[in-house]
């Protein structure tokens, strides 16, 4: 079974798996492309300059200076990219980080008491934003770079408020079978 239905209790319904916005890759991948190019431009250059062992080894100091930019610029940005999800289900909202050392969140349902999402003009144009869950006895919980955030929005919207009211309210009756009553017509 693969990941994330194998984070999942029985009979749970998987609604929705998400990584952040590509818009996250953006940067790693502009890094990318330019320490490669200024590389490859830095191995020309030393290699019709150079000869014997200099070019050898200006050779081996341009690839460790790219592997060093490419390797703290890059790889773990898109390596913590590809292991966060952003889940939803039919009794909670999921989020899984990490590699080494994993980190999540749940939060079940029937425990949201608001959704709300905010993006700007860059967002709108890529379709992304932020999300803020609150829950009933927390602080508000900020997840960036959804995707769809519009869609996540409305759907967790749904599912919380459904969840809600396949709740039984005991704020409407009383411990006493026979007596009945809504508090708030009480006085």
């Amino acid at each position: 079974m693969a990941y994330p239905e194998d984070a999942l209790a029985p009979e749970e319904e998987l609604l929705l798996h998400r990584h952040p916005h590509w818009k996250a890759l953006v940067m790693p991948t502009v890094t990318f492309l330019v320490s490669t190019m200024f590389a490859g431009f830095l191995l020309g250059v030393t290699q019709a300059r150079l000869d014997g062992a200099a070019a050898t080894v200006c050779g081996f100091a341009v690839a460790a200076a790219w592997l060093g930019i490419v390797g703290w610029r890059c790889v773990p940005r898109f390596v913590g990219w590809l292991t966060t999800h952003f889940i939803v289900t039919d009794r909670r909202v999921l989020v899984r980080t990490g590699v080494l050392t994993h980190s999540g969140i749940d939060i079940p349902m029937g425990r949201i008491s608001n959704v709300q999402f905010r993006h700007g003009l860059l967002d709108r144009m890529l379709r992304s934003g932020t999300l803020v869950v609150v829950s009933a006895a927390d602080d508000p919980i900020e997840f960036d770079d959804i995707p769809e955030v519009q869609q996540v929005h409305a759907l967790l919207y749904r599912q919380a408020f459904d969840a809600r009211d396949a709740r039984p309210d005991d704020r409407h009756t009383s411990r006493y079978p026979g007596h009945e009553h809504d508090p708030r017509k009480a006085w």
